[in-house]
């Protein structure tokens, strides 16, 4: 009966592991925010990923990861406070036809109830690329959100850059 049980569990916290990218996003560090005795602590992690559909930008963004039991076995329902910063990190080449609002990086957040989503858009009037991050729940969403606005400048000798208005459909 308790292999049983260890092995339900185990089976458990594989289906729950969260989804992302075949890639993934890159974890930069963690750290601890609330130290737990027999489990796993409560930490911040921070988490670098690149936009598929442009080169040149990635987004930094950190998300509380609970400990305890219930984080150990990969079943904890997060917070869905996340903090996002954005940033031109080479020459920026918008790759395909861009819709406002579109997902460009999604994240499970619980069991079955909450994902984490970037939404990209473009401010054509700046030539500015706006990067939202929020989390929606199956029942009712979550106001909790953070932007970051990425501004399309020329990178080294690459000429003039993009302009985002000709790439964004309406």
């Amino acid at each position: 009966m308790r292999a049983q049980t260890i092995l339900a569990s185990a089976a458990l916290a594989l289906l729950c592991a969260p989804a992302v990218a075949a890639d993934g996003p890159d974890l930069i560090f963690k750290e601890s925010t609330k130290w737990r005795a027999l489990t796993p602590n409560d930490k911040l992690a921070t988490y670098a990923v690149d936009d598929p559909s442009v080169d040149g930008v990635a987004c930094f963004y950190t998300v509380p990861e609970k400990g305890g039991v219930a984080g150990a076995l990969g079943v904890a329902e997060e917070v869905s406070d996340v903090s996002l910063a954005c940033r031109q990190v080479g020459p920026i080449r918008i790759k395909d036809k861009l819709g406002q609002g579109d997902v460009m990086f999604s994240e499970r957040r619980s069991f079955v109830f909450k994902h984490m989503q970037i939404v990209r858009g473009c401010d054509a009037k700046r030539n500015t690329l706006v990067y939202m991050v929020y989390s929606d729940k199956l029942i009712d969403g979550s106001p909790k959100n953070s932007t970051s606005a990425v501004p399309i400048m020329p990178w080294g000798a690459a000429g003039e850059p993009p302009r985002c208005g000709d790439s964004f459909k309406g």
